[in-house]
């Protein structure tokens, strides 16, 4: 392993022009510490803001004078444990709900062939492609007053989930790592008596991990980072989520900093969470679409 692995790198560092003279790595050591400052140190600040008595907004430390938890306190105060709350609910009912469905389609997709097959993908991606602002005003007809049903789903998290519960890259994910999978498993799976649903769930998705990983990932993110939907969606600020109620904090003048930063800290660690227990499934899931 060892002899292969030492070209690979050599010809990849030869490819970003490095050497290993010593001023290559001087050079190396540089970028990694801007790097290191550009995107870490803003991280480190706003940590630090929310554990420090910050009354003064030009006043930040990368470390904490005075560590507290007074700013943690009164975000209970400003309710933003119970926005952390639905966000929490309309974030897992969304993926659960995505998951499902990019994983049904995509199964179809990849292994049936239909007429409109090619539309079908086309209208994914077109969904991919309009900005929420064009969809704004008809989505919040739609959800005001749901076609066929005459259900007024504004001021729940279904009117949050439901819109957040298709989206083509998830599909297209599952759909393309789906069609990697040969054929002759799946029939040999049917040879000896699986249905459609025993062949997608005991064998199909065992060997789709790694694209279930990338889907959680960006999912969840997506779905975390919503903003314009729930401000749509809300009938009043018991349904805003954590995102919308940080940005309601920053433009009152009664909050402060650190309650500012403490409502940020609370809004990364779900994300933080997600994305370091399924890191290794999105490193191996977009290794495995570099090498196809």
């Amino acid at each position: 392993m060892k002899r292969t692995d030492k070209p690979a790198l050599s010809r990849f560092d030869s490819a970003l022009g490095w050497t290993r003279s010593p001023s290559s790595r001087v050079t190396r050591v540089l970028i990694a510490a801007v790097l290191l400052a550009v995107f870490g140190v803003p991280f480190l600040t706003v940590i630090s803001s929310a554990f420090s008595h910050t009354s003064d907004p030009t006043q930040l430390a990368v470390l904490p004078t005075d560590p507290t938890l007074d700013n943690f306190r009164a975000a209970g105060e400003w309710d933003l444990y119970t926005y952390l709350r639905n966000s929490l609910i309309i974030a897992g009912g969304g993926l659960l709900l995505q998951m499902t469905a990019s994983v049904l389609a995509g199964y179809a997709l990849s292994r049936r062939r239909f007429r409109g097959q090619a539309l079908v993908m086309m209208l994914f991606l077109m969904t991919m492609m309009l900005p929420e602002e064009v969809i704004a005003v008809p989505l919040s007809i739609v959800l005001g007053d749901l076609p066929l049903l005459g259900i007024n789903l504004k001021g729940t998290v279904f009117a949050i989930i439901l819109p957040v519960g298709i989206w083509g890259f998830s599909i297209m994910v599952m759909t393309e790592f789906m069609r990697d999978i040969p054929e002759e498993i799946c029939e040999a799976a049917r040879l000896d008596g699986l249905s459609e649903i025993g062949v997608l769930g005991r064998i199909v998705l065992p060997m789709c991990k790694p694209a279930l990983g990338v889907i959680t990932i960006f999912g969840f993110i997506m779905i975390w980072n919503q903003y314009l939907l729930p401000l749509i969606a809300s009938n009043g600020p018991g349904s805003y989520t954590i995102t919308v109620a940080i940005a309601l904090l920053r433009d009152d003048p009664s909050g402060s900093t650190g309650l500012l930063a403490a409502g940020s800290v609370l809004a990364l660690v779900p994300s933080l969470i997600v994305y370091l227990l399924l890191q290794s499934s999105l490193v191996r899931g977009i290794t495995a679409g570099a090498g196809k």
